[in-house]
């Protein structure tokens, strides 16, 4: 069974596109408190789990051991636009394990941004692993490994003291088992695990609330979620949709973006995470599905209404910057999730 349509997008008055998917939406305990499309299927979640793949390097210790900061720990959670400040959090982080760039194992990447690509163009420079969107969470690895005293070389592969224990949390957050046959390799080299999206909405819900977890992995949660709250510049960039949001909501909203269409997000004055998946991959529709989600579940400010009112509607432009249609969520979209969320 196909998943619904979710998300349409408009030329004029004529429908031109349209995008599948699903969306589930959790307590701490697992429990659906939303389900729209096949939320069992398992989804590779990509960047999405950033900040849960974070928590070791937080509650082994490490991150006080390197003395990180809240930029620095919210960088170890981002798909960042490979800016200038991006890069050099990086080398920083890098810096305070003893380690260079020359470390990285996640391969170059030319910063999404076209004014930081040319300022490297015109110094006769060439991307590096610095700024690849995962440097961050790559940085914090290599921190990790470096305190927890093994290896640093191969730290991407499934069998690396780190990755094992990456995958430990993440069966842990999601009630999940992660085996072999549901792994595969991230665009930035390490494991990828594919969980049903109502795993990684619990884990979110545990993520941004701390219910159902011991107190020492509570407690690194919280110091995670605070740093992307108070750095949310860092955990994206530019005009990026994370940042936007957090800046936006100041504590009540923690989002994170990840590739082929996933997001996933924290609620904590709900208690709920949220996990959904745009069948096509398209950012520009999964970010419209975030968007309306949100709206759906939060009582705005007159603030939060315009910020969420621009990401529902996003406008098609034209080169001269003409608006020619939208993205927007579907009708029975909203009024499934007004539906199931009373």
């Amino acid at each position: 069974m196909d998943n619904p349509v979710l998300v349409d997008v408009t030329r004029g008055a004529v429908t031109e596109s349209r995008h599948r998917g699903s969306v589930a939406i959790a307590d701490t305990s697992g429990k659906l408190v939303c389900s729209i499309g096949n939320v069992d299927m398992r989804v590779f979640p990509r960047s999405a789990i950033k900040a849960l793949q974070a928590l070791p390097l937080v509650e082994s210790g490490a991150a006080d051991a390197l003395d990180l900061t809240d930029a620095e720990l919210s960088l170890a959670c981002a798909s960042h636009n490979g800016e200038e400040i991006h890069a050099n959090a990086a080398r920083v982080m890098l810096l305070k394990a003893g380690l260079s760039e020359d470390d990285l194992e996640c391969g170059p990447q030319w910063p999404n941004r076209m004014e930081d690509a040319a300022k490297l163009i015109l110094a006769d420079e060439t991307p590096c692993g610095l700024h690849n969107n995962c440097s961050g969470k790559h940085a914090g690895f290599l921190g990790l490994a470096k305190v927890m005293g093994v290896d640093t070389r191969g730290y991407v592969e499934a069998g690396h003291p780190v990755q094992r224990e990456v995958r430990l949390v993440m069966e842990q957050l999601t009630g999940d088992t992660l085996s072999e046959d549901v792994c595969g390799t991230d665009g930035c080299s390490i494991p990828t695990y594919a969980s049903p999206l109502q795993s990684f909405a619990t884990a979110f819900a545990r993520f941004g609330t701390g219910d159902g977890l011991e107190p020492l992995r509570a407690e690194s949660a919280e110091r995670i979620f605070d740093a992307c709250i108070n750095e949310p510049y860092m955990v994206a960039g530019a005009g990026r949709f994370c940042t936007r949001v957090m800046e936006g909501f100041r504590g009540r909203v923690f989002v994170k973006t990840g590739a082929e269409g996933v997001f996933c997000a924290s609620i904590p004055e709900l208690g709920f995470g949220v996990a959904l998946k745009c069948d096509d991959g398209a950012t520009r529709a999964s970010e419209v599905m975030m968007a309306t989600v949100l709206e759906a579940m939060l009582e705005l400010n007159d603030d939060e209404a315009r910020l969420l009112d621009s990401l529902v509607n996003p406008p098609i432009l034209t080169r001269r910057g003409v608006e020619a249609g939208q993205v927007k969520p579907q009708s029975d979209f909203v009024s499934l999730l007004k539906e199931q969320l009373g």
